[in-house]
């Protein structure tokens, strides 16, 4: 199974965060739409493809497009930009980055992204101190005038960095989750045969709470959801054993605990068995904070069968994001199996 990498670098260099999706929409329309029979968009901005099948029931899948940003918030008289951030930062790893800052005309203006702050040779032991978002600016190097007349509130932000490979692995920005997105669209590629219609689902808004799978799980009304998403792989210097997470290299996690839903054991017992008759590798993975898409899902209506299969991932929430490509292809291979024979159980909460 030869996967497409240069779908995953497109997906990932493509601005696109929450309520500003549609870059990165346009590039899932044209790997989506030669894999599906229907495709179309909600009044959210999620793009939905449809794959018909011979039977009545429906499999969602979920991938959200969005990645981690900001907005304009304020220009200063010196053409300073100071920013709103859409989704979980940490400060910490954000000084002297690089960021793009994606203006009306549709041409991005780099800028550095910088602590409003004395240098550090100047600096007292007192008045050094953690770094804070709103102690962030953006320098364009331009003068403030034609800043104002380029710029204004509101413009979306990322920060710049490109996709690389490094040995077994991918780094980037947004891999959170764009992977998720790729895994769904390799997985529709190589899929051969299925019973049940597939609904793929890439859903906008979800760093910012789930808010495109929410309307999609009350519109589509699937009979199984499957978040793609990825998780924490804590196997990096400063993190304890009881703390990791998920491992890189080591598989596709299985959820069976994030803050945003209780999978249903049932389905992860299905799928489980799937990777295991396969020779698919897999961890499986408890989340104690986060959430993904499958927790809007599984509430939807009367409630529906939901979990998250997930790809480990290093330094979530940073531009070096890196994921193993093993781990990815298990995703694939794992998800485009469970497809195949979705249509099998019905995942009732108990056998009476």
């Amino acid at each position: 199974m030869e996967l497409d990498w240069s779908v995953l670098q497109r997906l990932c260099e493509t601005p696109g965060i929450a309520g500003h999706e549609t870059r990165v929409a346009e590039v899932v329309r044209a790997a989506l739409e030669p894999v599906v029979d229907e495709l179309r968009v909600d009044a959210m901005g999620n793009l939905i493809g449809i794959r018909r099948g011979r039977l009545a029931r429906r499999v969602l899948l979920a991938a959200h497009m969005d990645e981690i940003g900001f907005l304009v918030r304020h220009i200063d008289d010196n053409g300073f930009l100071r920013l709103q951030p859409v989704g979980g930062f940490d400060a910490r790893v954000l000084v002297a980055q690089r960021v793009h800052v994606w203006t009306r005309s549709g041409e991005p203006l780099l800028g550095a992204l910088q602590l409003a702050t004395k240098p550090i040779h100047l600096l007292t032991t007192e008045e050094r101190k953690a770094p804070a978002l709103e102690d962030l600016y953006v320098d364009l190097g331009l003068p403030a005038e034609e800043v104002r007349s380029r710029v204004e509130i509101g413009d979306m932000v990322t920060l710049a960095r490109d996709f690389v490979r490094l040995g077994p692995t991918v780094l980037s920005k947004a891999l959170d989750d764009r992977v998720g997105v790729f895994v769904m669209l390799e997985a529709l590629r190589h899929l051969e045969r299925h019973e049940a219609e597939i609904v793929a689902v890439a859903t906008v808004q979800e760093e910012v709470g789930l808010r495109g799978a929410q309307t999609a799980g009350f519109g589509l009304e699937p009979d199984v959801a499957i978040a793609l998403d990825v998780t924490i792989a804590g196997d990096v210097p400063g993190i304890e054993a009881h703390d990791r997470i998920t491992r890189l290299g080591a598989g596709v996690a299985i959820k069976v605990f994030d803050s945003s839903h209780i999978p249903s054991r049932p389905l992860i017992e299905h799928v489980r068995e799937i990777a295991a008759r396969h020779g698919i590798r897999y961890q499986l993975e408890v989340l104690p904070r986060g959430g993904t898409d499958a927790g809007a899902l599984q509430r939807a209506r009367a409630g529906v069968p939901a979990v998250t299969l997930s790809i480990p991932t290093r330094h979530v929430h940073t531009v070096n994001e890196m994921a193993h490509v093993e781990d990815i292809a298990a995703a694939v291979d794992l998800l485009r199996r469970y497809l195949a024979e979705a249509h099998e159980r019905t995942y009732q909460p108990y056998s009476w």
